[in-house]
């Protein structure tokens, strides 16, 4: 597959990591070597990874091609809508606005806050009793 068409986007969310490939097609979404109906069970998840085909109308214009590990379903979907969009964008440039508008180019950073010493958890300190 040497075609100059092929547009490649990194997509990131929590700890999952995206490696997202858009080759000209009829609408296929393939994940880690399965459709996208046997990878995600929830139906919300599969509609966060089609939302940026969506909002610029190229759904059926597009195969897209997915590696992605780390994480969970939910921040790996995430993480695979992020790098849906930037390979649009390489695809287009004229599709930034729409996508800009709608956060899909935006890296969520909320990530995972660090065990503190003294305490069980992030912020969950031992249980306290007056006597």
């Amino acid at each position: 597959m040497a075609n100059a068409a092929k547009f490649y986007g990194t997509g990131r969310r929590k700890k999952s990591i995206a490696r997202v490939y858009l080759v000209p097609g009829t609408g296929n979404i393939t994940i880690n070597k399965r459709s996208i109906d046997e990878y995600f069970g929830l139906e919300t998840l599969k509609v966060i990874v089609r939302q940026p085909l969506a909002a610029t109308e190229t759904a059926d214009k597009f195969d897209v091609l997915v590696n992605v590990h780390g994480g969970g379903y939910t921040g790996q979907a995430g993480a695979i809508r992020h790098g849906i969009s930037r390979a649009l964008l390489q695809a287009d440039a004229d599709y930034r606005p729409v996508l800009k508008k709608a956060g899909y180019l935006t890296r969520d950073p909320r990530m995972k806050e660090r065990k503190k010493y003294g305490l069980k958890a992030a912020r969950r300190a031992p249980q306290f009793s007056k006597r």
